[in-house]
C-alpha cells in the first residue's frame, strides 16, 4: 500500500533505488539492497526490503520493534542468509563474496560484541587486524580512535570493567578501526550518557564527511536531526518511506496553540471548542484543555487569522512545526499491520 507521504518522499528522495540507476549502480552507491526476504516459519522478518545508501550519506533507519532493522543488518554483514534478494557493498555481491565485502563494513551491533575478558587495546588490535591493519598503522589507528572517542585512559582496562558509556564508545571504536566504506550502527547510543552520545555523533559526522556511507538505526529521532540524516522508515520487513527529512515531512500538519488564561485555574480553563465559536472545519481539528486551544494545522498563519476573526483573544500564541515523531505516527496510521 502506497501512502501520500511515501509518494512525496520517493519522488524527491536523495537516493534513487538501485534498479533505477541507468546501466547499473551509480558510482557513489556504497550499499544497494534490493528485494530482501527472510522468513522464520510463518514470520516474515524481511519482506521485500530495499535500501540504497551513497558515499557520504547518513541514512537514518527507523521503525518499530520487529520492523526488520536488525535482520537487515545481519544479512548485510553475512550473519544471516536471506531467502531472496541481493546485497551489494561498494559494487561487490555481498552474498557471494561475503568475506571481501565484510572487510569494507564496520558494524556496531545492538548487543555488545567485544571480548569482555580482554582489554580495550587488545580488542581494537584484533578488529584492526581483521581489517588488514598491521604494525605502525594498527598502533596509530588504536591511539587515534581512543583519543577521538575519549577512551585513552581506559585502553588497558578489560572491557568487563568499563562503564556502560565507555562500552558503547568501545563498540563504536571496533566498528571504525578498519576505516570501512560502510558503517552499520544499530542503536549505538541506547542508554548512553550525554558525553557518550556527543562523542559518537561527532565521530559519525566526521566519517560521513570523509565519504563513508552510514546506516544509523535508532529510536531516538532527535539524533537524526542532529546528524542531518536522510530517512528510511521500516515497517513489517519493508522500507515504506525513503527520502530527506524535509521531503517526507512536506504536508504534515503541525499544531497551533493559543492560551486564554495565565494558568490552569484561570476562568478560561473550562472552555470548550464550541465556546470559541470557531468555524466547523476548525472546530473539528481543535481541542481545549487547561485554558489552551490546540489546533492541528497545515497553515498556522491562515488558521490563526480565522481564530482571531471569530473574536478569540488569546494571551499567547505558539506554533509547533511537525517533527520526525509526527512523521512516524502518520506513517504508522496510514500503513496498518497485516491481519
Amino acid at each position: 500500500m502506497r501512502t501520500g507521504i511515501q509518494e512525496a518522499g520517493a519522488e524527491s528522495a536523495a537516493v534513487p533505488a538501485a534498479a533505477a540507476v541507468t546501466g547499473g549502480l551509480a558510482r557513489d552507491v556504497v550499499l544497494a539492497v534490493n528485494g530482501l526476504v527472510k522468513s522464520y516459519g510463518d514470520r516474515h522478518a524481511l519482506d521485500g526490503f530495499d535500501l540504497t545508501v551513497r558515499a557520504g550519506e547518513i541514512a537514518g533507519l527507523v521503525g518499530h520493534n520487529g520492523a526488520g532493522k536488525t535482520t537487515f543488518v545481519e544479512v548485510v554483514t553475512g550473519l544471516v542468509r536471506p531467502d531472496a534478494g541481493f546485497v551489494r557493498v561498494a559494487g561487490l555481491d555481498a552474498l557471494r563474496e561475503s568475506r571481501r565485502a565484510r572487510r569494507l563494513i564496520g558494524v556496531a551491533p545492538q548487543e555488545q560484541a567485544l571480548y569482555v575478558s580482554a582489554t580495550l587495546r587488545d580488542n581494537l588490535r584484533l578488529f584492526g587486524s581483521l581489517a588488514n591493519l598491521r604494525g605502525s598503522r594498527l598502533r596509530t589507528a588504536v591511539g587515534e580512535l581512543a583519543e577521538e572517542l575519549r577512551l585513552t585512559e581506559v585502553l588497558d582496562q578489560r572491557i568487563g570493567l568499563l562503564s556502560g558509556g565507555q562500552r558503547r564508545r568501545a563498540q563504536a571504536a571496533a566498528a571504525l578501526i578498519g576505516e570501512p566504506s560502510l558503517l552499520l550502527l544499530d542503536e549505538p547510543t541506547a542508554g548512553a550518557d550525554p558525553q557518550t552520545r556527543a562523542a559518537l555523533l561527532a565521530a559519525v559526522r566526521r566519517r560521513a564527511a570523509a565519504g563513508v556511507a552510514v546506516v544509523y538505526t535508532t529510536h531516538y529521532l532527535p539524533e537524526l536531526v542532529q546528524l542531518g540524516a536522510t530517512l528510511a522508515v521500516a515497517r513489517s520487513g519493508q522500507v515504506i518511506a525513503r527520502g530527506t527529512q524535509e521531503a517526507l515531512m512536506t504536508g504534515l500538519p503541525g499544531e497551533l496553540r493559543l492560551r486564554f488564561g495565565e494558568d490552569d485555574h484561570a476562568p478560561a480553563a473550562g472552555l470548550r471548542p464550541g465556546d470559541l465559536r470557531l468555524p466547523a472545519d476548525l472546530a473539528a481539528r481543535a481541542t481545549v484543555a487547561a485554558g489552551e486551544l490546540r489546533l492541528t494545522s497545515s497553515n498556522p498563519a491562515a488558521d490563526l487569522a480565522i481564530v482571531l476573526a471569530a473574536g478569540c483573544e488569546p494571551v499567547s500564541v505558539d506554533v509547533r512545526r511537525p517533527d520526525l515523531d509526527d512523521l512516524y505516527r502518520a506513517l504508522a496510521q496510514e500503513v496498518p499491520d497485516a491481519a
